[in-house]
């Protein structure tokens, strides 16, 4: 059976000050053991001060085993694969972002991981002779599966890494040979188009509506079924500039959870153009409902 177990990345341990994405696998006295979920599940230590600013009355108040979240490496022990973390330094900008590229990453190791059982090879090798390659080239293998879905050959057949042989006067000779056998790039090419083109990301966000004219709430309503069902000329105007930003493969729907709480989605294979449509949906509903005397105020901005 081949081995597939792997870290995500070339490098075996992370750099100093990066963010990456961590799982809370054990709470002691000093602190928090996890898991660094992109380099193989190695251990990392938050020590206790690193947990919060605020005072700590309680580990386990702030942290849970089995939550995943984002850390700043603090040190790490290149010689014994030690890594000290912290949570308190992590800014909302720097958690963003390591998810983003984090949960790209986990897509690409997931169709790695699948691809290297499929042609009985260990993933470590998959990874040598393909994703790392294209993390190099491409700065995400992500963004190469995308390309690669299009047109494969531009992509792969240039790959190539160099094997070591015997030659026959029993010298080691190194040869260059293609990275990417048929097996391999059919088995990649199927899994990629399969994975990636269908799928479809969600995106949220919540706002909360007031109006304080005596008939702020009819106002409220009317947008709530504008919004969910075309219609009412007094915002039409407002839904015209929501729907600019999109397509018809991206259209928006709200729904009341307990007022003045709304949550705007929409579902879209391209996480940019959702977040932008939503993002405008949520200024026009504010220029409506300002216009009638109200407030709205966004409690979550849109997200996947």
């Amino acid at each position: 059976m081949p081995n597939l177990d792997c870290r995500m990345y070339e490098a075996r341990l992370p750099e100093v000050d990066e963010a990456v994405m961590i799982q809370v696998r054990r709470i002691v006295d000093t602190g928090v053991y996890v898991a660094l979920l992109e380099y193989n599940n190695i251990e990392g230590l938050i020590p206790q001060t690193e947990l919060s600013r605020r005072r700590i009355r309680s580990i386990a108040s702030l942290v849970r085993i089995g939550r995943q979240e984002t850390a700043i490496v603090l040190r790490v022990d290149h010689d014994k694969g030690y890594v000290d973390l912290s949570k308190r330094r992590v800014s909302d900008q720097e958690a963003r972002t390591c998810e983003d590229r984090y949960n790209k990453a986990k897509l690409v190791h997931s169709i790695m991981r699948h691809v290297a059982d499929t042609v009985d090879l260990d993933l470590e090798t998959i990874y040598e002779r393909v994703a790392w390659p294209l993390y190099r080239n491409y700065g995400h293998a992500f963004d190469a599966f995308k390309l690669i879905a299009a047109d494969p050959d531009v992509i792969l057949d240039p790959l190539t890494y160099h094997e070591e042989e015997t030659g026959p006067d029993g010298e080691q000779v190194t040869k260059v040979v293609p990275a990417v056998t048929l097996e391999v790039k059919e088995a990649l090419v199927k899994d990629i188009r399969r994975r990636m083109i269908s799928q479809e990301l969600k995106i949220r966000a919540d706002v909360e509506m007031k109006c304080f004219q005596f008939d702020g709430v009819l106002h409220i309503k009317v947008m709530f079924v504008l919004v969910t069902a075309y219609g009412t000329p007094i915002l039409q105007e407002a839904m015209r500039r929501a729907e600019a930003a999109g397509t018809e493969d991206c259209p928006v729907k709200m729904k009341l959870v307990a007022a003045p709480l709304y949550v705007l989605t929409t579902q879209t294979l391209d996480k940019e153009q959702g977040i932008l449509v939503l993002t405008n949906a949520i200024k026009a509903c504010s220029e409506v409902i300002e216009g009638h005397g109200g407030r709205l105020v966004v409690k979550e901005a849109p997200r996947t």
